[in-house]
């Protein structure tokens, strides 16, 4: 088996309003991740294959180019947003019918913009421009496997998906595999 890596940095933003802690085991009780707060990270993603193409590689480093593409222009200085967040329409000011998301697909569903809206001009385009909205928590977990997901259905034809590792920080770090089968 042979696996090769390759990562992708950017920065990003997020609210893990779902964060709670367990007094036993932490020294306070402040859930800092409740915050908008941003990080500068980097995500590793590790390709497998139990043998090497024509050319004697896992396949070709330049075959995650798309992923270094959509993550630029989706992810990069965005605020990552669970559309279920309380404080998803407070942010927005809006009734949710107001607002008009629309998908962001890789192989199937990954995320939502906000359409671009003709009437606004200036700083509001551009505050509207700086979210991306998932359907999750983004906890450096759900992120690593949303990552794998639909990374894994798109390389499938030419290898499989090890593990993604989300670097959330240099010191706190997740990755997500399915080698349990889940």
């Amino acid at each position: 088996m042979w696996e090769i890596s390759k990562s992708f940095n950017f920065c990003y933003g997020h609210r893990v309003w779902t964060q709670e802690l367990n007094k036993e085991f932490s020294l306070d009780s402040q859930c800092k991740c409740r915050h908008l707060h941003g990080h500068e990270a980097t995500v590793d993603v590790t390709l497998r294959s139990n043998e090497l193409d024509k050319s004697g590689m896992v396949t070709d480093f330049k075959h995650l180019n798309w992923l270094k593409q959509w993550l630029d222009d989706y992810v990069d200085h965005k605020f990552i947003m669970d559309k279920n967040d309380p404080l998803y329409t407070t942010m927005f000011k809006l009734n949710r019918d107001d607002v008009s998301l629309i998908p962001v697909n890789v192989q199937g569903y990954v995320g939502y913009v906000f359409e671009k809206r003709d009437k606004e001009e200036g700083y509001l385009s551009e505050y509207y421009e700086g979210f991306f909205i998932v359907d999750f928590p983004p906890t450096s977990e759900n992120l690593s496997k949303w990552i794998y997901e639909f990374t894994k259905l798109k390389m499938k034809p030419l290898c499989e998906v090890s593990s993604v590792t989300w670097h959330e920080t240099p010191k706190s770090v997740s990755t997500y595999n399915n080698e349990w089968g889940t």
